[in-house]
């Protein structure tokens, strides 16, 4: 029987004027070969808001600082089952949109983990995501992607869950 280690996140799906997601490639460290794309966040520490935690996560990983106000609602939730480092996590989490014309991204705010276990970013259309037969997360992120783009409103906003 699996125990799962109980978790709450903030994620954020930062967006371009072209429409592209910016994604992390990284890898598990107990299993290398297991490499994946995914999206700016972490989780929550005690007491922090999913607004504050998505706020906090996007500044110290992408440099982008924002306030938990501008973040808006979150545009969608789910609860995921996943391993990392040896520890089974059943993490329940939230995305936020935040579009921006462009951005350049500034990884110095990496923890330790993440810069052991981080190897890049890009940025990618719901198109190349599709077609690029890698593994990102979450699985359904193009379809994801078409749903919030399709209600953004205006520059940071989103249609909330």
């Amino acid at each position: 029987m699996t125990v799962y280690t109980p978790r709450r996140a903030a994620r954020v799906l930062l967006v371009d004027a072209d429409g592209r997601v910016l994604l992390f490639a990284g890898f598990d460290p107990a299993r290398p070969e297991h490499r994946y794309w995914f999206t700016p966040g972490g989780g929550l520490d005690a007491g922090e808001s999913p607004a504050a935690a998505a706020a906090r996560e996007l500044a110290e990983e992408t440099g982008l600082r924002l306030t938990p106000a501008e973040l808006g609602e979150p545009v969608w939730r789910e609860t995921v089952e996943y391993p990392f480092d040896g520890v089974w996590y059943r993490q329940e989490q939230e995305f936020f949109l935040v579009r921006v014309p462009s951005w350049e991204v500034d990884t110095t705010g990496f923890n330790d983990v993440e810069q052991a276990s981080v190897t890049g970013h890009r940025w990618w259309s719901a198109a190349e995501l599709v077609s690029s037969g890698e593994r990102y997360y979450p699985g359904d992120l193009p379809a994801l992607l078409s749903r919030v783009l399709a209600g953004a409103d205006g520059p940071t906003g989103g249609v909330p869950c």
